[in-house]
């Protein structure tokens, strides 16, 4: 035997080691069971990797990014095995980690029942107590054809490799680049095979080292993604380090259930999305309706205050306008098809406004004086989004864009791309979202215009601007849309969700495209540069994060009622009913419970419509010419004087507190 030196890399601490020929990861970090893989030279390996001289060595914790991914790519294989254990006849299709869980897809003669996914997740604690041996092999192409004649999927896996792979939905988890490599599943005592599958890997050292999972339901899914090829059927799981950690992730997801914005939307009576009007359409209910004017009124004023000019765009298009702008050529799969008008003319629903907002500013000559030239739309854009991945209001397939185009000088643009993300993030937390992270999405090598030296400067730029605001800026590599690099504004809301809110894209290319022209102070004619900006994205969507954030209690000033006035009795609704005309003629939103219902029964109702504030009288604030003031936390003042009440309410209102 001789000498093998290597490096082991953890955090920023460096160790020299030297082991002999033969010496496997495992054994560099034995006793360690929380270290589920190694990290060598920039790869991911298996533990039963055999050291080579010079080797840089990092281990890889089951709580790290990469060491869930393992720990979830492991459960999936499992689920297979059961899968099959149960249902003989189920052909594999692929089964990759997710954020915070993984998912397998099967083509089975039925779909899956609930009392299936019972019995597959004992399966799969059998097989966990098991302690089955992941083992991995190299196998050429042939070979994998030969062993996996029976799996006409992972057949059709075989042929692609690197971007190939990694193009095909979850496929690069099953071979990725390079060599082909297969895993089996070894009996731990007589060391026979059980089951094998395709996989890159790595994977955990064996079943017994999964600590927990469990199933969460199954649902159809288009084989790699397209709706050209067979419906399979996709269980979902999820895996974690911890039986507390499986617990708060389940926890989350029930609060997140309660939250979600389709079930709130309808018990409160805000949206709806007819079927007979379509997928992905929705119609907004008076209350909802009175949640959305609010948001864009104080939208709308703080963009007059910020120097916007607003502008109106149609809804449909001649095809040119498309064709000029590049969005038949790259955008096309997202547009609805074309109505043939005027004799064979292609119009379009618009997806964007931004051609639109270009004509704008080329329908007669600008001046540099002019610059920079703030143009802004609440403008409906249609996008045909597939069914499988129409959500509500926050993937819909009509939607409302609080949209603006900024036209400025080269020298203006780092300027003004400062002042418009802080525009954005204060504007945002006047709405209650608070925690950022800003993401940079960069030049996709497969699909953009322009020059790469344009690219550089726009990405360079963006760059300085977001470092400015001081707060994480996370890689978004290959993200950009296809005429320019983008900032997105990142957020958590209550319950620590991420949604991307704001985007902000630096375009050189566009003007190009429309040929804009500014005059220069010299008299020369100069290009503009352009600025798209999305504060909200959209308004559904924008609606849909707030009513979750919120739970459906929205703060007093965007709330559709702000308080429910409550009579003790009837002899009371006509001094309530008075106090209603009075604070409606101060522009506040509230009505008079003036129902057969007792009045403990008024005051449930209230709380579960979300009232911010409930107003009671009796016959002692007659009297006094006073009020109750209840507020949603149970709490009450009693015998304020009604002045007092509605500068009360005032006060919150024009606060925006967030109570």
């Amino acid at each position: 035997m001789s000498d093998v030196r290597v490096t082991v890399q953890r955090d920023s601490e460096r160790e020299e080691r030297v082991v002999t020929t033969g010496t496997t990861a495992a054994d560099l970090f034995q006793g360690e069971r929380s270290i589920v893989a190694a990290r060598v030279a920039g790869e991911l390996k298996d533990l039963t990797y055999a050291l080579a001289d010079g080797d840089e060595v990092e281990p890889v914790e089951i709580t790290s990014e990469d060491g869930l991914n393992i720990l979830r790519h492991s459960a999936a294989h499992v689920m297979a095995q059961a899968v099959q254990e149960l249902f003989p006849e189920a052909k594999l299709g692929i089964g990759p980690p997710i954020k915070d869980g993984f998912y397998y897809d099967f083509d089975v003669e039925k779909p899956f029942h609930p009392d299936d996914l019972k019995r597959i997740e004992k399966k799969m604690q059998e097989i966990q107590k098991r302690g089955q041996k992941f083992a991995r092999r190299a196998v050429s192409d042939e070979a994998a054809r030969e062993e996996l004649a029976d799996e006409p999927y992972k057949l059709e896996l075989i042929g692609l490799k690197g971007s190939a792979a990694d193009a095909a939905e979850g496929a690069s988890a099953e071979v990725g680049a390079g060599e082909l490599t297969i895993y089996d599943n070894l009996d731990a005592k007589t060391g026979e095979l059980c089951w094998k599958d395709l996989c890159r890997g790595p994977h955990l050292p064996s079943t017994r080292h999964i600590p927990v999972f469990k199933l969460m339901r199954s649902a159809a899914a288009y084989w790699r993604g397209s709706e050209k090829n067979p419906q399979l059927q996709r269980i979902y799981g999820t895996a974690w380090p911890t039986k507390d950690e499986l617990k708060a992730y389940l926890d989350f997801l029930a609060e997140a259930e309660k939250r979600d914005h389709r079930k709130l939307g309808a018990e409160l009576d805000l949206f709806s999305v007819p079927e007979q009007i379509g997928s992905g359409l929705a119609v907004f209910h008076p209350k909802g309706g009175i949640v959305r004017r609010v948001m864009e009124d104080y939208s709308r004023r703080r963009h007059e205050e910020e120097g916007y000019e607003f502008v109106y765009t149609p809804h449909a298009t001649k095809g040119k306008l498309f064709e000029t702008s590049g969005h038949l050529d790259w955008y096309a799969d997202g547009m609805y098809p074309p109505m043939q008008l005027d004799e064979g003319v292609d119009y379009y629903l618009k997806p964007m406004n931004c051609p639109m907002h270009n004509l704008i500013f080329d329908a007669r000559g600008r001046s540099y004086r002019e610059l920079p030239l703030r143009l802004f739309e609440f403008g409906t854009v249609y996008r045909y989004e597939k069914s499988g991945v129409v959500h509500g209001l926050t993937r819909a397939r009509g939607f409302t864009q609080d949209d603006a185009h900024i036209y400025c000088t080269r020298e203006q643009m780092a300027d003004e791309l400062d002042r418009t993300l802080t525009f954005v993030l204060n504007l945002l937390r006047d709405y209650g979202l608070d925690d950022f992270y800003l993401e940079l999405s960069t030049k996709d090598p497969e699909k953009f215009v322009g020059s790469d030296e344009v690219w550089e400067e726009a990405t360079e730029t963006l760059r300085q601007v977001a470092d400015k605001q001081g707060l994480p800026l996370v890689p978004d590599p290959g993200g950009a849309a296809f005429y320019g690099p983008k900032i997105s504004v990142q957020t958590k809301d209550a319950i620590g969700r991420t949604w991307q809110m704001s985007t902000i894209q630096l375009d050189f290319n566009l003007p190009e495209r429309f040929d804009l022209e500014y005059t220069a102070a010299d008299g020369s004619k100069q290009r503009p540069v352009m600025i798209h900006r999305a504060l909200f994205g959209s308004i559904e969507r924008f609606f849909a994060v707030l009513l979750e954030h919120y739970a459906g209690a929205f703060p007093a000033w965007l709330a559709p009622v702000q308080a429910t006035c409550i009579p003790i009795g009837d002899a009371h609704v006509p001094y309530l009913a008075d106090f209603v005309k009075e604070a409606k003629a101060k522009g506040l939103r509230l009505e008079v419970d003036a129902s057969s219902d007792r009045m403990q029964k008024k005051i449930r109702n209230a709380q579960k419509a979300k009232v911010p504030f409930m107003i009671l009288a009796g016959d002692d604030d007659l009297a006094a010419g006073a009020v109750s003031f209840r507020y949603r936390d149970g709490s009450q003042e009693n015998g304020i004087p009604k002045e007092e009440a509605l500068a009360k309410l005032l006060d919150v209102v024009e606060r925006r507190a967030q109570i």
